[in-house]
């Protein structure tokens, strides 16, 4: 089992190398017009769509990547920004769905700057302006990762706004990401956590998840020892709360 795991794994990984050719190919094609000539509105748009999915796979890559490690109990902790790690989730969710508001975020020079770039997509951010500021102790791209996973599920399922809230709290960092969706009956609050879970074809509710999935993102936070708690009522959106605790 274990050797058959480092095949998937390999194999995955390689995918990195032919993804790289592939997005840099087709960003010469939208920026380099000097080297290889005007193009139309109609190809424009085919390219830009190709390129955000190119990025789109990059991301499952390294997610499943990384949820592989985790499984093998690997926990990389480094001295991180929480602006930089929050940022650079946001633009990673808006180079695949938006890239105008991605290069917005990624040109903020602060956090009421990045907090109006938000609300104008419907995102409304708190954070304390010293935490905002802060370096912390922890696994980046864990915590990236699955802070952008709960980011992508509440924008593809919100009706308007999405809350993003990120606290200290003595040794724990919280963060919560809350939707104004359709929510999730209370039936099946525990089964959405489940690998490949999905609900009956006949039910009008759908399919939430997207990347590492919600069981990928469990995985993630209770490798960290942390926790994932859901709040959701049926018509009245949902709410995932994420505790990681801080290293020293």
């Amino acid at each position: 089992m274990y050797r058959d795991s480092i095949k998937v794994d390999l194999l995955i990984h390689d995918l990195k190398g032919p993804l790289a050719v592939v997005e840099a190919g087709v960003s010469g094609l939208l920026t380099r017009l000097d080297k290889y000539g005007p193009l139309t509105d109609d190809q424009k748009k085919v390219l830009v769509r190709t390129l955000r999915n190119i990025k789109l796979l990059q991301a499952l890559v390294n997610d499943i990547l990384e949820l592989g490690r985790s499984r093998a109990g690997v926990i990389n902790v480094t001295c991180s920004k929480i602006s930089d790690l929050i940022e650079q989730s946001l633009v990673e969710i808006f180079d695949l769905v938006d890239q105008d508001t991605s290069e917005r975020i990624k040109i903020c020079s602060d956090l009421p700057q990045l907090r109006r770039a938000l609300e104008e997509k419907g995102i409304a951010l708190s954070i304390d302006e010293g935490l905002w500021c802060q370096e912390l102790f922890l696994d980046e791209t864990k915590v990236r990762q699955i802070l952008r996973n709960l980011l992508y599920n509440a924008l593809k399922y919100r009706k308007n706004n999405v809350q993003l809230v990120v606290e200290k709290r003595y040794d724990h960092l919280l963060f919560s990401v809350a939707d104004d969706g359709e929510g999730i009956p209370k039936i099946y609050h525990k089964k959405i956590f489940e690998s490949y879970f999905q609900l009956d074809v006949s039910n009008n509710h759908t399919v939430r998840g997207h990347g590492l999935g919600l069981a990928g993102v469990m995985v993630l936070v209770e490798d960290m020892g942390g926790d994932l708690h859901l709040e959701s009522e049926e018509g009245h959106g949902a709410k995932f709360s994420v505790t990681v605790p801080l290293k020293r």
